[in-house]
């Protein structure tokens, strides 16, 4: 495959060295994986990826005598070095124990330093990194599906490797599969494939290794565009196609805001409804929950903000988990940005005010150091940084310096932060140097150091900080205050206008155990029980469980099986779990729903019934 173009990179600051990552058993000082080459064989029956990743190594410290990776429940048959020539020779290698986050240390003896190793290796069907569906479990029950979701370090339950954002490396792959089965990956894919069981990719743009994936199943595609299309089951490509009918349209305003789009084609696969998030920026192509699929385009800035990552994030990627917010704060602002653009100010100002409202009501439940955009990483997983702390308070405290700098002045600014850190991993003190330098002492007197450091390393969120208006959120909290209060029916709220984003604001900002006989009432007007549109379900049913209602448990239950969604499914969890007799008819319904479950759901909803989870 043709390389794509590189974005010209201005390198005026000095590459920074990282503390060691926590989550991470790599030690990059020592050797630096630079490429990874994968040749596996696919086998739905087994349930696993079989064959040999051959890595190549650039050694650091001349004294290094290991080779040291992260793995999880991987089988390892061999470890071989590989000469330039291709001759292979055979290494000693020893797999510690396993540790319940982290897995199992792979170290390798490697004094000669080879230029690469290939290690032979099949994956377990519990890999915590890939579900396996069978028909039955995808929309058109033909074929068994695959997936995999690599954030944030479950790539080392599919592939050996040195698991950690800092590390960046290009990638090649052979796929075997069975015929009439299409393989994709997170790198340029080809809509007109042949469907003969054998595929190749090529990935010429440093990633980190969280954004490797792979997907097979029964997958059509749709073109939606000259650089775009969307892939999915036959039966939903159709649907998808049109939903997500503007996405050249976005990716060409997120262009003229923040400079070219750097990797080729951008593409969208709708997975089965049990993919755990909402949506993953794997390069070249978004992997996407189907629950956005509602008819009327009020969901598709989850494709603005997978899109946007494809500057914040998988351009220029945070160094380490507890650095998240430099992709997913960056991206949320960047996501708003594009909303606005296409879709008008109205959209994006509802969707901004509600992620800070709901964080304005939750943040101060948090630890106070989850509370700050760059938290101390001790006791914070890997997956519990992926909080509402790093979109929203992040991308919050974008909007601040828009605001104090001005529009223009703050794009110029995020425009060069993208082509200086492009293809490079950064931390926060990496990130602030560049803002101190090129935006707070360039334009004096309208942010302090100061009152920057404490959006970052302080928790909470600062007095002052700026919201946008929106005059139709006022007005529903009027209506909404009238009907609590009594004064007005159910059937006379104005919601017959309510967008998606506006009956969320109106659920969203209810009492959280809210009157029995008002929730009989407006489900009584506005048929909310059985609702096709999972944000609002999500919000009625945990609301409606609160006050009591024992009528919607069965439409819950449904909602709770159908979607495997993490923000979706755990907040209605949560609403049972809070009495004796609803936990025991949660424990029920996981029982029954568990097997389509991704094993992140998986984990997550078992917390929530064992009551241990943490909502952020």
């Amino acid at each position: 495959m043709r390389l794509l173009p590189v974005l010209a990179l201005t390198m005026t600051f000095p590459v920074v060295a990282f503390a060691a990552d926590p989550h991470s058993y790599a030690q990059p000082d020592a050797v630096r994986v630079t490429h990874l080459n994968l040749d596996l064989k696919l086998d739905f029956g087994k349930r696993e990826l079989a064959g040999d990743a051959t890595l190549d190594l650039d050694w650091k410290d001349a004294r290094a005598k290991d080779l040291v990776l992260d793995t999880r429940d991987l089988k390892i048959a061999s470890v071989d070095a590989v000469d330039a020539n291709g001759k292979t020779s055979s290494l000693k290698f020893a797999l510690a124990p396993r540790d319940k986050e982290l897995g199992s240390k792979l170290t390798i003896q490697a004094p000669a330093h080879p230029a690469s190793v290939r290690i032979a290796y099949t994956t377990v069907p519990e890999a915590s990194g890939l579900q396996w569906l069978t028909p039955e479990q995808t929309a058109d029950k033909k074929q068994p599906f695959m997936f995999s979701q690599s954030e944030s370090i479950h790539a080392r339950s599919w592939v050996p490797l040195q698991d950690s954002p800092a590390i960046r490396f290009t990638y090649d792959a052979h796929i075997s599969a069975p015929k009439d089965v299409r393989v994709v990956m997170s790198a340029i894919n080809d809509a007109k494939h042949p469907l003969n069981g054998d595929f190749r990719f090529d990935q010429p743009h440093p990633i980190p290794s969280y954004l490797l994936a792979i997907a097979a199943g029964d997958i059509a595609v749709k073109e939606t565009g000259p650089r775009s299309a969307v892939y999915a089951e036959p039966s939903i490509v159709g649907k998808a196609a049109h939903e997500f009918e503007d996405t050249e349209k976005l990716i060409a305003t997120t262009e003229k805001l923040y400079g070219p789009y750097a990797w080729g084609r951008y593409d969208i696969l709708v997975l089965p409804p049990s993919f755990p998030f909402g949506g993953m920026e794997n390069p070249n192509m978004t992997f996407a929950t189907p629950t956005v699929l509602v008819g009327d385009k009020s969901l598709v800035s989850l494709v603005s903000h997978e899109l946007a990552h494809s500057w914040s994030g998988n351009l220029v990627t945070s160094a380490a988990w507890r650095d998240i917010w430099l992709n997913e704060g960056f991206t949320t602002y960047v996501q708003g940005r594009i909303t606005e653009a296409v879709y008008g100010k109205s959209q994006a100002d509802e969707e901004a005010l509600l992620s800070a409202r709901e964080l304005e009501k939750t943040i101060g439940a948090m630890p106070a150091n989850t509370q700050k955009l760059t938290p101390d990483a001790r006791g914070v997983g890997a997956d519990d940084s992926l909080s509402s702390v790093a979109y929203d308070k992040g991308s919050w405290f974008l909007r601040t310096l828009e605001q104090r700098f001005g529009r223009d002045t703050f794009d110029a600014y995020l425009k060069g932060y993208f082509a200086h850190f492009a293809f490079q991993s950064i931390d926060t003190d990496t990130m602030f140097a560049y803002l101190k330098a090129n935006l707070l002492d360039k334009y004096p007197g309208k942010m302090s150091e100061a009152e920057a450091r404490a959006w970052i390393w302080q928790p909470g969120i600062p007095k002052n900080a700026p919201l946008p208006t929106s005059a139709r959120f006022d007005g529903i909290d009027k209506q909404r205050d009238a009907f609590l209060g009594g004064t007005l029916p159910a059937d006379k709220l104005e919601a017959k206008t309510w967008n998606t984003q506006e009956w969320m604001y109106f659920l969203d900002r209810m009492p959280d155990v809210p009157p029995l006989a008002k929730m009989k009432e407006l489900d009584a007007a506005w048929h909310l029980t059985g609702t096709p549109n999972a944000e609002i379900g999500m919000r009625w049913y945990a609301h409606a469980i609160a006050a009591g209602d024992k009528d919607v448990w069965t439409a819950a239950a449904e909602h709770m099986t159908r979607i495997g969604r993490l923000y979706l499914t755990t907040p209605v969890y949560r609403a049972f779990a809070r009495t004796p007799e609803g936990l025991a008819y949660a424990k029920a319904t996981y029982a029954k729903a568990k097997s389509g479950y991704h094993p992140m759901t998986q984990q997550a909803v078992e917390r929530i019934l064992a009551g241990t989870s943490k909502k952020n």
